[in-house]
């Protein structure tokens, strides 16, 4: 991994600077190797801890450490024995050098820990992009696998976006809406790759309309659909501004079954609207419901940590937290979404 960076010619002779102490450069070494202990005892900790409940439900794509340790920022995802890493170097990071010995250092720790070959650990670092948006491509070298999740089947780019293709977080709140989907309209909202839309035609939907504003997801979404065996006039995908359609006053067809599952905010150029979730969720929630028959579902959620419902402001009184029945054990000491069933009657 180069790290360095181009530099130029001072245009005024320097001070000399004094030479490094090698003591702290000890010091530092230490220190890394004994947080990538650390790691590794809580990496093995964890996996004893979920085994029997991956055996019973057959999962093999979990999260295995979440920020367990404050010392060690990162989010580790095992995808049927391969590594995804999501890492916001340490502070005392203060060197590329630093941040490079860091992070081999752990790789090496998750190597030992898990036995998983170098090249499979795919380390991807934090950064707040601009415009807020979680997608941008980071490379380009296409590691795309293919992996199971509740007898379904799904690709996942390990390599290229600081997200997979796949949010394990939510993969009980799938199972929920396979549950309700037969004879049904799902509509599936910011869709993404369309993992919502799988679970819904597999429990029998009549029609799925994918939509999200990204051809990429569009086209990945397709894939997953027609991995699974879903193809066909009954199942539809639409590139779309959906905050731009929800301010018109134009209404599609109508559905019994909605997924909004939207980002924290949400500031793309070709969008007319910012999106603040915590600001504009009734608003967004209010203009969904439009597109809703009577007695149908419509399943919101969002990862935003500090999110608080404004119930008053939706224009039904039926609404179920359900945020507890839709976190799994492998997110069970974390909030990684709040989630909600809510009814139009």
């Amino acid at each position: 991994m180069n790290r360095s960076r181009p530099s130029s010619p001072p245009s005024r002779p320097l001070p000399p600077s004094e030479p490094p102490n090698p003591h702290d450069a000890e010091r530092e070494n230490t220190r890394d190797a004994e947080r990538a202990q650390m790691l590794i005892n809580r990496i093995r900790k964890n996996e004893r801890r979920l085994k029997s409940w991956r055996r019973q439900n057959n999962i093999t794509c979990y999260r295995l450490y979440h920020r367990d340790i404050p010392e060690i920022p990162a989010y580790v995802d095992t995808y049927e024995g391969r590594l995804h890493v999501s890492w916001r170097l340490r502070d005392d990071a203060t060197s590329d050098e630093a941040a490079a010995r860091q992070i081999d250092t752990y790789i090496d720790a998750l190597h030992r820990a898990l036995q998983v070959p170098p090249n499979d650990i795919f380390i991807k670092l934090r950064v707040r992009a601009s415009g807020g948006s979680a997608y941008g491509r980071m490379s380009d070298a296409r590691r795309c696998f293919q992996v199971s999740e509740g007898g379904h089947r799904f690709h996942v780019n390990l390599s290229d976006y600081l997200d997979t293709g796949l949010f394990l977080d939510h993969r009980q709140t799938r199972a929920l809406v396979q549950a309700e989907a037969a004879g049904r309209d799902v509509l599936n909202l910011f869709a993404y790759t369309g993992a919502f839309s799988v679970y819904a035609a597999a429990g029998g939907a009549r029609t799925t309309t994918t939509v999200d504003l990204s051809n990429t997801w569009l086209d990945t979404a397709r894939d997953n659909m027609h991995l699974n065996g879903f193809t066909g006039e009954a199942h539809r995908y639409v590139r779309s501004d959906i905050l731009a359609d929800l301010e018109s006053d134009h209404i599609p067809r109508r559905f019994d079954l909605i997924v909004l599952d939207p980002p924290t905010v949400s500031k793309s150029t070709q969008m007319t609207r910012t999106l603040d979730i915590q600001r504009d969720h009734a608003w967004l929630i209010n203009r969904v419901l439009r597109w809703m028959r009577p007695g149908g579902v419509l399943y919101f959620s969002n990862n935003f940590r500090k999110f608080r419902l404004h119930a008053r402001d939706i224009a039904t009184p039926h609404i179920a937290d359900i945020t507890a029945q839709t976190v799994p054990p492998d997110f069970a000491q974390h909030r990684p979404h709040v989630c909600y069933r809510i009814e139009k009657r």
